[in-house]
């Protein structure tokens, strides 16, 4: 029997959220609703400008947040990653391990500065990240367990790990060894910036093709390189034996590699859209880990990431994840 539902890989990132204005983010000259790469002295001066903002912070990064979800809910996960031992790098490593997810040994931690995402979210609950990876940029084959990995039912990663050299190697390796020991593969395209800049990474990444994609409308048409929602599903098939494309207000697509299935949005106001998507991957893994039929992962992650983006935070309660379970059982 495995170990794990899931072995996730992924960057370690502290995230620091903070609620901004439209003006804020044109005085500041970041893009909007999108991830950007900065170094760390640009992010102390986003940090400097925005020092009488209120902010919390967590352990994130887009696979850990999915990851997180699938314990929440009662799943078993294991996250790889790459953290410094430094006050965040430690400050990380006992955050993700209350959240009821094995890691490796906090000893291995190394000299230099655990990666940083300042979270930007305005009146609109639309997020963007400004993210300075430090040491996660170093994210390498070292970081992959594979004796954690070969005890799990499937191996996940993120898109994010497309910018660094090392990180996508390891990325590629650990879907490999999956490959090898009979895990099932997902990945998550994660960003449209990932898609639109690196595209030939991710399709490295993928390689022959994995058994679950994540994606977003954006990522996926960019992805097919069409504006056709109809001819990225095509092309996403050439990637993947299933895949889920998510659609905000308009609920979700799901193919079982059979057919596609509409999965139905729940209606809320939404407050902050981080971690929406990192909830439907890790509440959508759970169901399958689980045994369920794809309609019925698709519904739980419809109504924990709907129920997510009515607050500030990339997670949710234990007790509001396990009451949205059972009102799905």
């Amino acid at each position: 029997m495995s170990t794990y539902d899931i072995y996730a890989l992924g960057n370690a990132l502290v995230d620091m959220e903070y609620e901004v204005s439209a003006d804020d983010l044109k005085r500041l000259g970041i893009d909007k609703g999108v991830m950007t790469l900065v170094d760390e002295a640009h992010q102390l001066r986003i940090m400097e400008h925005l020092r009488e903002h209120h902010h919390q912070r967590g352990s994130g990064g887009s696979a850990a947040n999915s990851v997180i979800a699938l314990s929440q809910l009662g799943g078993c996960g294991y996250y790889a990653c790459k953290v410094a031992d430094d006050e965040l790098g430690h400050f990380y490593m006992k955050d993700l391990r209350d959240g009821g997810v094995d890691t490796t040994d906090s000893t291995y931690l190394e000299k230099g500065d655990t990666g940083r995402c300042v979270v930007l979210v305005t009146p609109d609950s639309d997020r963007t990240m400004c993210t300075y990876l430090g040491i996660s940029g170093n994210l390498s084959v070292h970081e992959v367990e594979v004796k954690a990995l070969h005890a799990a039912k499937w191996f996940y990663t993120e898109g994010y790990l497309v910018t660094s050299d090392t990180a996508r190697v390891a990325a590629i390796e650990a879907r490999k060894a999956a490959e090898h020991g009979g895990v099932r593969t997902a990945l998550s395209l994660s960003d449209p910036n990932m898609v639109k800049f690196f595209k030939d990474g991710l399709k490295e990444m993928i390689g022959d093709g994995v058994d679950l994609i994540f994606a977003n409308e954006e990522e996926a048409m960019g992805m097919a390189g069409s504006d056709d929602l109809s001819e990225a599903v095509a092309y996403l098939k050439t990637l993947s034996k299933e895949f889920a494309i998510t659609r905000g207000p308009k609920g979700a697509l799901v193919f079982d590699g059979k057919e596609l299935i509409e999965i139905d949005p729940v209606k809320v106001e939404p407050v902050d859209t981080v971690g929406a998507g990192d909830m439907f991957a890790g509440a959508f893994l759970y169901g399958l880990t689980q045994g369920w039929s794809h309609k019925r992962a698709g519904d739980l992650a419809s109504a924990t990431s709907a129920k997510l983006v009515t607050s500030l935070g990339p997670r949710l309660p234990k007790e509001e994840t396990q009451a949205i379970l059972k009102s799905l059982s």
